[in-house]
């Protein structure tokens, strides 16, 4: 039988240029996040252009959630790669990054100004009011899917990693990331599947993680190549060496920057961005957005033949089934000091209203944080103190 990945290698090439309208085109309406950008992948891959079956797309979703990092980032990459090769991986993933992060980075500046508007503080005070309301919402939407994953015994140590995740985003960020290395090797070990792991998975984690990028460069790295889980898990991994460590940002800031990740097209992990252009500008937020997605084109231009055994191996999902629900926990715990970061009444208002929409009413998100700013605009032009 011809294996998915072969049967690609087989299909004629999609002309670059054909590549780089349609990614950039899903790059540019991806609001939503990666939900969304499933959805307008398999509509153009599958639905609308036949250049996938059913089947090659959801091995490839498949494979991409294994990885670390960025789930629908490494889709596009992928899918890219499937329809022209090499050349159209770097061609159609950069046209899925760049409209979102030139339009965050623009965002960033005028948000992070010497003397921005009210109103305009008041607007992102507002949506950064609601996030830790959107991280418990991303964490619940993971939990079931996760939790049908296991059996057993399993199921005790899955609790387990999902409270140490937990713990340590609402209590010691910087070393969150250890914590999930650490319970996908302790459930790696508890199954004895080590050696298949490192035969078949061309992990260049190690190699990246020695090069002296600097500070900005390893919370970046951080972010893109050991954010189990993607999405939602970036926001503990970023706070504390953001806010705590190296003082690049104040937390109402870096509320900020999470709720134009939210709202501004593309992949969340483009909130990096904003780090970076608070710590050195606009240097700066070009090199921390070129650290945590080079992860993502490395994977796939290195292991993209090999994904149909990665999804097989024993090895790779015991690694995930340990660090996945820890991710998990993560994204849930990070709530607790993104909730302590706000600083005015109005603004525990406005988290409390958008916990009723999200996670009772099941609002969208971007809906729930374009109304937060609304509000926090509202309030600031009525008099409401705005966040230092």
């Amino acid at each position: 039988m011809v294996s998915p990945v072969g049967r690609a290698r087989e299909a004629p090439r999609v002309r670059l240029r054909e590549v780089l309208l349609e990614w950039t085109r899903i790059g540019a309406v991806g609001f939503g996040g990666p939900p969304a950008h499933v959805a307008l992948l398999r509509e153009l891959c599958v639905g609308r252009r036949g250049w996938l079956d059913e089947e090659q797309f959801e091995d490839a979703v498949a494979a991409t959630n294994l990885l670390p990092g960025p789930a629908s980032t490494q889709l596009a990459i992928f899918c890219a790669w499937r329809v022209g090769g090499r050349t159209g991986a770097l061609v159609g993933g950069l046209g899925f990054i760049a409209p979102g992060l030139v339009l965050i980075i623009a965002l960033a500046a005028l948000l992070l100004s010497g003397s921005p508007p009210d109103w305009l503080l008041g607007a992102g005070a507002g949506a950064g009011a609601a996030v830790a309301a959107v991280a418990v919402r991303a964490g619940a939407d993971l939990l079931p899917a996760s939790q049908r994953r296991t059996h057993g015994a399993q199921r005790a140590r899955w609790m387990l990693y999902l409270l140490l995740g937990a713990a340590a985003a609402a209590t010691v960020g910087p070393w969150l990331v250890l914590v999930l290395l650490g319970c996908g090797l302790a459930e790696l070990g508890l199954r004895g599947s080590g050696p298949r792991l490192a035969s078949i998975v061309p992990w260049p984690l190690a190699a990246m993680g020695s090069a002296a990028f600097g500070a900005l460069a390893w919370t970046a790295l951080k972010v893109g190549a050991l954010s189990y889980g993607g999405g939602f898990v970036i926001i503990p991994l970023m706070q504390a060496d953001a806010v705590e460590v190296n003082g690049w940002m104040t937390s109402t800031e870096f509320l900020n920057a999470v709720a134009l990740g939210q709202v501004t097209p593309g992949p969340v992990v483009q909130t990096v961005a904003v780090v970076g252009y608070a710590a050195a500008g606009l240097g700066g937020a070009l090199l921390a957005a070129f650290v945590a997605f080079a992860p993502s084109f490395v994977f796939v231009l290195l292991g993209a033949q090999r994904f149909e055994r990665l999804t097989a191996n024993r090895g790779v999902r015991a690694f995930l089934d340990g660090a996945g629900p820890a991710a998990i926990g993560a994204i849930l715990g990070s709530a607790v000091p993104l909730a302590l970061a706000l600083e005015e009444p109005w603004q525990y208002a406005i988290l409390a209203a958008a916990a009723v929409a999200l996670l009772l009413l099941s609002r969208g998100v971007v809906v729930t944080l374009v109304a937060a700013g609304g509000a926090g605009a509202l309030a600031v032009l009525a008099g409401a103190a705005v966040p230092a």
